[in-house]
């Protein structure tokens, strides 16, 4: 076996142009590879992110629409002890209209939160404006920032709340700004015990999680259908309500893994032809060597050392050529404010997979030229010389 090694390196290292063309090509697929996933795994991660990072991913709620949660605390207990749920958060909602005096009105959806767990979803103290702040008291409020405007007021004004036929005098806290004119027009936010006191009782509409797996979210939610029936509760997920993006990375993995398959296909076709030639140029070296008497087990292990050593280079150009170029992509494919048009997500896992893959692809492409090798006869080389 060593003396096989030794050969097929010699003839690698006699052919230099030609054993870096093809580590050359071995080296594009991979960095292909490489780039691509890292490519498609950015992008999905990114819309991910940006559809359900801030927000709840399973949602528990009442069976009927116009019921609350009552003895939520038994639920939030449950919900804690299972480790697939990172953050638990409950969440009182109450609808009604806001107004800055009697000049201006506006419908105002008014949350409220244990913000030491809802700012874990929702990462508020990310999204307040300057010198705004967190409501810490009771009837403290934080407007979403053109509710704001649209009202008139600053930190510090009262503006009245108006829920039912029930009027509550309201102190703003801040301002917040989540780029989303549907929040920024409507919400506002105060403390669980604001919510519950304006209410008048203590309860809640919701508990909003988040989970470890965010696309377990639908298997996940199913279990709690059946676990919470007795509570008179059920789920809704992030899954359910985003068909259209599922769809969308759906795509984008299968067009992903369609481009894999066919860099792979081609490396695979030019190593095998390269090599079947290779077989052809040196078979009167083989023929020699068989008459010195090398095994055909050895011959045929010529070839498939050449394959190993060419994919353990390819790999590795490949690996390094596919970071090369993604750093390239994110330090110059950038959008105004200088964040990368698309995040590119490094994962070592992955890129360890594609340099596998192409390694295996190496030493399949190289059992032909190798089971050849080992047919080839004494009498077949002087035959033909």
């Amino acid at each position: 076996m060593k003396l096989a090694i030794q050969i097929a390196w010699r003839f690698l290292t006699s052919a230099k142009r030609q054993t870096l063309i093809i580590i050359l090509g071995i080296s594009v697929g991979v960095s292909v590879q490489v780039f691509i996933g890292s490519l498609i795994s950015g992008l999905q991660a990114s819309l991910v992110d940006t559809t359900i990072g801030s927000s709840s991913q399973v949602t528990i709620i009442p069976s009927e629409d116009d019921r609350s949660i009552e003895n939520y605390d038994n639920i939030i207990e449950i919900l804690e002890n299972d480790n697939q749920f990172t953050i638990v958060s409950p969440t009182l909602d109450l609808g009604g209209i806001a107004r800055n005096g009697i000049e201006k009105t506006e419908r105002i959806v008014f949350r409220g939160f244990n913000f030491d767990d809802a700012n874990q979803i929702y990462a508020f103290d990310e999204k307040l404006t300057e010198n705004s702040q967190l409501p810490q008291q009771l009837n403290e409020v934080l407007l979403g920032v053109e509710l704001g405007q649209k009202l008139g007021v600053s930190k510090g004004d009262q503006i009245e709340m108006l829920i039912g036929v029930d009027v509550y005098t309201l102190t703003v806290s801040g301002f917040f700004d989540f780029k989303l004119a549907s929040l920024n027009q409507t919400w506002g936010v105060a403390t669980l015990e604001t919510a519950q006191g304006i209410k008048g009782e203590e309860i809640v509409s919701s508990i909003e999680t988040q989970i470890s797996e965010v696309f377990d979210a639908e298997s996940i939610a199913l279990t709690y259908d059946q676990n919470l029936q007795s509570y008179d509760l059920k789920t809704k997920n992030w899954m359910s309500d985003n068909q259209d993006l599922l769809s969308g990375l759906q795509g984008q993995s299968i067009s992903s893994l369609m481009i894999q398959i066919f860099v792979i296909i081609s490396v695979v076709l030019g190593i095998s032809s390269t090599l079947a030639i290779t077989v052809m140029q040196k078979s009167k070296q083989i023929g020699i060597m068989k008459a010195m008497g090398i095994t055909d087990r050895d011959a045929s292990f010529v070839f498939l050392s050449e394959g190993l050593f060419l994919g353990i280079f390819g790999a590795i150009g490949g690996v390094l050529f596919g970071l090369g170029l993604s750093y390239a992509f994110t330090t110059f494919a950038l959008n105004p404010d200088g964040t990368p048009v698309v995040p590119l997500l490094i994962d070592g896992g992955f890129i360890t997979l594609s340099a596998g893959i192409a390694l295996v692809a190496c030493l399949l492409a190289s059992l032909t030229p190798a089971i050849k090798s080992s047919k080839l006869t004494v009498i077949e080389v002087i035959r033909n010389a």
